[in-house]
């Protein structure tokens, strides 16, 4: 059935798509001036790949694209079937990525300047409506230099496209996800990020805010610290001023400074950080002490 192309369904932005073979994570990050990019451009499956539609955005392009990834057709070769009956194909942008870390992209000649694509290792970089070549190249070549996590190295991408000129038009949205298998909330589905923000003036930073607080309550335990001496009074102290505790004279932390912590605890919802040992996830201490 041939549908007609609206002005509504305009997606300008930028985006990446990426992938790490060692761990099997693949993923999407995007930032637009659109109310909430984050329902429209990327979507991905676990051991599969990645997809991100924009421009006038064909969001069937996402579960289409996946389906033709998971029936052994390469990304190129994906986009070659997305686009080919597509009345509206000269207005689409859109990368694919498999879990191998094989990418390819297509720009409609008809999509608003800026635009273009960039394909490098392991990821592809797009957009369109941008200030410049220069937020596409800025945001391949962080990808390509720096080192962590699929979703740090994505979230270091989006913010050098962003620095480098990003889109024309402004900010308001952006989102990651991120999927590895057995990855996701107990074990129980893939989804290892799915962030978003809808409407913001400053989308990257409040994404990256929100990723910082994902990694406390949703990634595992990777260091404590014990109670004692300075963390020991440290902790009382704070325990204190958020009215925890009525005085930070107590010389044992077993008792009613470790009940304290334990509601301080529990109420931020740091179930799977507590321990009733005399020691803390320095996370947990983190956050206690931005409080």
């Amino acid at each position: 059935m041939t549908r007609t192309v609206k002005k509504d369904q305009l997606v300008a932005t930028f985006s990446i798509v990426g992938a790490d073979p060692n761990t099997g994570e693949v993923g999407v990050a995007v930032q637009s001036k659109f109310l909430a990019v984050g329902s429209v451009v990327p979507w991905a499956k676990a051991n599969v790949g990645a997809v991100a539609t924009q421009s006038w955005a064909n969001t069937n392009y996402g579960p289409r694209g996946l389906e033709l990834l998971e029936k052994g057709l390469s990304p190129e070769e994906a986009i070659s079937k997305l686009v080919e009956d597509d009345p509206g194909k000269n207005l689409r942008q859109v990368a694919i990525i498999n879990h191998k870390g094989e990418a390819s992209a297509f720009t409609g000649e008809e999509c608003f300047d800026w635009a273009g694509h960039k394909v490098g290792k392991h990821h592809s970089s797009q957009g369109n409506i941008l200030v410049s070549e220069e937020t596409v190249t800025a945001m391949s070549e962080t990808f390509e230099q720096t080192k962590g996590t699929l979703t740090e190295r994505l979230l270091n991408a989006l913010s050098a496209a962003q620095n480098a000129g990003g889109d024309s038009r402004g900010k308001q949205s952006a989102a990651i996800y991120v999927l590895q298998e057995g990855a996701g909330y107990g074990g129980y589905n893939d989804v290892k990020v799915d962030l978003r923000v809808d409407d913001h003036p400053e989308p990257i930073e409040e994404l990256r805010r929100l990723y910082e607080l994902h990694k406390i309550y949703n990634m595992p335990t990777e260091e404590v610290v014990e109670i004692e001496g300075e963390v020991f009074e440290e902790i009382k102290s704070k325990l204190v001023q958020l009215g925890f505790l009525n005085t930070a004279d107590q010389l044992e932390y077993e008792g009613e400074v470790k009940e304290a912590f334990k509601a301080f605890a529990l109420g931020e919802n740091f179930d799977d950080r507590w321990s009733e040992e005399s020691q803390v996830d320095v996370l947990v201490l983190e956050f206690l002490r931005k409080k």
